[in-house]
């Protein structure tokens, strides 16, 4: 309940700030040395977030559909998208943890390059990977391939952190029972893992979406909030509270996977006593 009324508390802020600069603000935007330091505020830049609001109950086009039902459909198609890319990253980003826990070696050799692996841009990566697959090789493979990049960076390095965050008492006395690497893995690593686990994977969650929407941009794969996003962008003139709806549509989607994310944790709620009785 306390997580549902902070986030209710910062959606109403953004909305305070947002009509409170247009306002005030000023609708060429404010300048200082030739350098616009803030946006325009003007309905064509910024409309009313009523604006926005009206415009999801209103026809996408004369006699079609309403625009939330389109941007509804496209969030749950760019959804499933991101489930396959965050779920694939999830788990390279663990198996790449276990692994340069177990092998210091590895640790030294691979730590460098998935770190430098996230200063790549998407733009550019894109294209290599819609190659890698060829005629076969749909698009939203390739989108949630990029997914897949984005989400396991925050989990291999989150879950690698947690490996090894037990003290060095606490890796004796297992040690003191006879128990291998992997009963050591089992009993004490994983559990003492779990705090560091789920905010890197709310991350990864976060950058799932990013990486579906940017691939679904770079691609023109059709159908999804990503390519949505750019067509609605084409009428930004004309109708610009049409485009703050598809950006509505991309950020209620990030919420909604960092929600699913967070019922995950649930479950595993009870280990976190025993996660503080271990490595203290």
């Amino acid at each position: 309940m306390r997580r549902l009324l902070w986030t209710l508390g910062g959606l109403a802020l953004f909305a305070l700030l947002w009509e409170g600069y247009k306002l005030v603000g000023d609708p060429d935007g404010t300048v200082l040395f030739g350098v616009r330091l803030l946006p325009r505020a003007d309905d064509l830049s910024m409309p009313h977030l009523v604006d926005v609001l009206q415009r999801l109950g209103r026809p996408e086009l004369t006699g079609g559909r309403p625009v939330w039902t389109v941007v509804l459909q496209a969030c749950l198609f760019t959804l499933g998208i991101t489930v396959a890319g965050f779920l694939a990253g999830a788990v390279v980003g663990l198996l790449l943890a276990v692994l340069m826990q177990r092998f210091r070696l590895a640790e030294r050799g691979l730590l460098p390059y998935v770190i430098l692996s996230q200063t790549v841009p998407l733009v550019a990566l894109a294209p290599l990977i819609a190659g890698w697959g060829g005629t076969v090789w749909p698009e939203r493979m390739t989108v949630a391939v990029i997914a897949a990049y984005l989400a396991f960076f925050p989990v291999a390095v989150g879950m690698l952190r947690g490996l090894q965050s037990p003290q060095a008492a606490g890796v004796e006395l297992m040690r003191s029972y006879a128990a291998g690497w992997w009963r050591t893995l089992l009993k004490l690593r994983l559990p003492a893992a779990l705090p560091y686990l789920f905010p890197a994977l709310r991350l990864a969650g976060a950058a799932a979406v990013v990486g579906a929407v940017v691939g679904e941009i770079s691609t023109g794969t059709r159908g999804g909030i990503g390519r949505l996003i750019i067509e609605y962008s084409r009428e930004a003139t004309s109708d610009p509270a049409k485009v703050y709806t598809a950006m509505l549509g991309a950020a209620v989607l990030g919420l909604v996977v960092a929600g699913l994310v967070s019922l995950l944790e649930l479950p595993l709620m009870r280990h976190r006593r025993r996660v503080e009785v271990v490595t203290m």
